[in-house]
């Protein structure tokens, strides 16, 4: 017996030490988090929707001191968002870059053939879906959207529907707004949504269809009107924003006549080839930015629809919410040749 026991000796020694690898590398696994500073890229203009929502967060993760490296956003929205989207694809495995991006995920590809897909990156998390508005000037006359459409109808291809980027969400609901009341508007694309609002008070363009965020601030200055929301039903935020009006208040298209309906999300997503417990730590970190009540605050604010979704049904999403814009953009005739 006494024989035996240096071999037991050895053979629990090496249990108890492939043990403890094995349990230092779990909370390894587990407990990763960054060493450097995050970057937030934004492949969009500043001022727009994605830009503002990005700063926002970029705010909350720092007022609770939710990680350790300091984050920040960069904006890169050249060639109509692609260079961000190449950027974020030309650095496989690096766990300390996010690309912050929308629909453009597909219709960027899709209309310029770019050598992109959403699949060459890592998802993370969906923490809202953004909602859009038909804006005029208030300046002019225009108080529905059947009325400002029958001046357009008047005098075709006179009047200007600015927004951002060709061929991307705004241009899509254009085409759509044009197939259904049978119009047609010269397209006047912008870097961002700030840009285009600015446009719009400046009456250089006769309308867009911003996000209620890109012109929140025109709407409360009393500069801008909302026709109408383009969703299947009434935002939920009942909260005044102007001296009148909530977000509730606008009407849906569809109840003053315009069946048209579009909704984007608003997506994080890392680089591909990253390792688990990187893209863990990251969704974490979401879905403790979207418990804040500063984050709840702004998706009120912004008339952001609370949508968030994770893992594999968020891939779900990303691939049946492509799809059903190839169709959009194939009627359109938006896709790259």
């Amino acid at each position: 017996m006494n024989s035996l026991t240096p071999n037991f000796k050895l053979k629990h020694a090496l249990a108890i030490a492939g043990l403890t690898v094995g349990m230092a590398h779990g909370a390894m696994a587990k407990d990763w988090e960054p060493t450097k500073s995050i970057e937030f890229i934004v492949p969009f203009g500043a001022g727009g929707a994605t830009d503002n929502m990005a700063r926002a967060i970029q705010g909350i993760i720092a007022k609770h001191k939710l990680v350790s490296q300091p984050i920040v956003v960069q904006n890169k929205a050249g060639a109509g968002g692609a260079e961000g989207l190449l950027d974020i694809k030309s650095t496989p495995g690096d766990a300390h870059r996010l690309v912050v991006s929308s629909s453009g995920l597909y219709t960027v590809p899709l209309a310029t053939g770019l050598d992109f897909n959403w699949r060459d990156l890592t998802p993370v998390a969906m923490v809202a879906q953004d909602e859009f508005v038909f804006w005029v000037n208030s300046e002019t006359p225009y108080k529905t959207p059947l009325e400002y459409l029958a001046a357009v109808k008047k005098e075709p291809s006179k009047f200007k529907m600015g927004g951002t980027s060709s061929k991307r969400e705004d241009h899509i609901i254009t085409a759509l707004v044009e197939k259904a009341a049978g119009v047609k508007f010269v397209y006047i694309p912008y870097k961002g949504g700030g840009e285009a609002a600015t446009q719009l008070s400046g009456k250089h363009i006769d309308s867009n269809p911003n996000n209620p965020s890109e012109s929140i601030a025109q709407w409360r200055a009393g500069q801008h009107r909302a026709l109408c929301l383009f969703a299947d039903k009434r935002s939920a935020y009942t909260e005044k924003v102007t001296d009148t009006q909530s977000w509730a208040d606008i009407p849906t298209c569809k109840e003053k006549g315009l069946d048209v309906q579009y909704q984007m999300l608003r997506v994080f997503m890392l680089p591909g080839k990253v390792a688990p417990e990187v893209t863990k730590y990251y969704t974490d970190l979401m879905m403790k930015v979207v418990a804040t009540p500063e984050w709840k605050e702004y998706v009120t604010k912004n008339a952001l629809k609370s949508t968030v979704m994770v893992g594999d049904q968020l891939r779900a999403y990303l691939g049946k919410d492509e799809q059903n814009h190839r169709q959009i953009m194939k009627a359109a005739g938006f896709m790259a040749p």
